[in-house]
C-alpha cells in the first residue's frame, strides 16, 4: 500500500452555501459598492446611517448626490438592503461552519486514539486474519481521518483567507473613509475660499460704486458751480450788450433829435457850395490875388554839411 494518500481538493462547493451566495451576489452586482463609485457610495452610507435606514434619508441623499436620480438611489437602497442581509448570513454561516469543522476534527482524533488502544491478540490463524482485517480497517480509518483532517485544514485555511480579505477590505474601507473626509475638508475649504472671494468681490464692487457715486456727486457739484459761473458771466455779458445797445440807441436818438432841430433852423441854399468860405475870403484879403505876391522862399532839398562850400 502506497504511503502517499490523495488529498481532497477544496472547492467552492465545500464552502457554506451562504458564502457562495454572497460572493456570487458581489460578482453580479458590481462589488461591495453596487457598481457606484466610492464617493457616491460613501455619501449614501453616511446619510443612511444618519437616518438609521428610514425612508426620510432619500431626500438628503439626493441633495448630497445631485448627479443621481431618485430611481437610482431607490435601486441602490434595495441592493444595499440585500447586501447587508447576505453579508450577515455569510458571517453566521462561517461561524457555524468553523464550529462544525472543529467538532469533526475532535471526533476524528477520538476515533484515532480509540483505534490505537484496541488490544491485539494472536491466538491462531483466524485471529491473524482478523488482525489483518483490523489493521486494514484501522489504516483505512486513519487514511480517512487524515484526508478529513487535511480537508478541515484546507477549509480553515480558506476561512482564514476570507477573514484576511475581510480585514483587508475593512482597512481599505477605513482608508476610503479617510480619503472621503479629506475630500470633504478640501471641498469645504474650496467653498469657503470661493465664498470669501465672492465676499471680497462684492465689497470691492460696493466700494467702487460708492466711490463712483461720490465722484459723480463731486462732478455734478463742479458742473453746477461752473454752470452757475458761466450763467453769471452770460448774464453780465447780456447785460453789458444790452447796456451798450441802450446807450447806442440813446445816442442815435439824441443825434436824430439834434439833426431834426438843426434842419428846422437853417434854410437850404445849394448855390453856396460853389462860393468861397469866410475863412478863404479873409485869407485872400491879406495875400492879394493868387500869384501877385512876392516869392519869399522856394523850397528845395537840404545840402549835407560836408558838401557846403564846395
Amino acid at each position: 500500500m502506497s504511503s502517499k494518500v490523495p488529498v481532497d481538493k477544496v472547492t467552492p462547493s465545500t464552502l457554506p452555501e451562504e458564502v457562495v451566495d454572497f460572493e456570487k451576489f458581489l460578482q453580479q452586482t458590481g462589488g461591495r459598492q453596487g457598481g457606484w463609485d466610492d464617493f457616491d457610495h460613501q455619501n449614501f452610507v453616511k446619510v443612511r446611517n444618519k437616518h438609521k435606514g428610514k425612508p426620510t434619508f432619500m431626500g438628503e441623499v439626493l441633495e448630497h448626490l445631485p448627479g443621481r436620480t431618485h430611481d437610482e438611489v431607490q435601486q441602490h437602497e434595495k441592493w444595499y438592503q440585500k447586501f447587508l442581509a447576505l453579508e450577515e448570513r455569510k458571517k453566521e454561516s462561517i461561524q457555524n461552519w468553523k464550529a462544525k469543522k472543529q467538532q469533526k476534527k475532535e471526533q476524528i482524533f477520538k476515533l484515532k486514539e480509540k483505534a490505537e488502544n484496541v488490544p491485539i491478540l494472536f491466538h491462531n490463524k483466524q485471529e491473524d486474519n482478523q488482525k489483518q482485517k483490523e489493521e486494514q480497517r484501522k489504516k483505512k480509518l486513519a487514511v480517512e481521518a487524515w484526508r478529513k483532517q487535511k480537508s478541515i485544514e484546507m477549509s480553515m485555511k480558506y476561512a482564514s483567507q476570507l477573514k484576511e480579505e475581510e480585514e483587508k477590505e475593512k482597512r481599505q474601507q477605513k482608508e476610503r473613509q479617510r480619503q472621503f473626509k479629506l475630500k470633504l475638508l478640501l471641498e469645504n475649504y474650496t467653498q469657503q475660499k470661493k465664498e470669501q472671494e465672492e465676499f471680497l468681490r462684492l465689497e470691492k464692487e460696493k466700494r467702487d460704486k460708492t466711490e463712483k457715486a461720490e465722484k459723480r456727486k463731486i462732478a455734478a457739484d463742479e458742473i453746477s458751480r461752473f454752470q452757475e459761473r458761466d450763467l453769471h458771466k452770460l448774464e453780465l455779458k447780456i447785460l453789458d450788450r444790452q447796456t451798450k445797445e441802450d446807450e447806442k440807441a440813446e445816442k442815435q436818438r439824441r443825434l436824430a433829435k439834434l439833426k431834426e432841430k438843426v434842419e428846422n433852423n437853417v434854410s437850404r441854399d445849394p448855390s453856396r457850395l460853389y462860393k468861397p468860405t469866410k475863412g478863404w475870403e479873409e485869407r485872400t484879403k491879406k495875400i492879394g490875388p493868387t500869384g501877385s505876391g512876392p516869392l519869399l522862399r522856394i523850397p528845395h532839398r537840404a545840402i549835407p554839411t560836408w558838401r557846403q562850400g564846395v
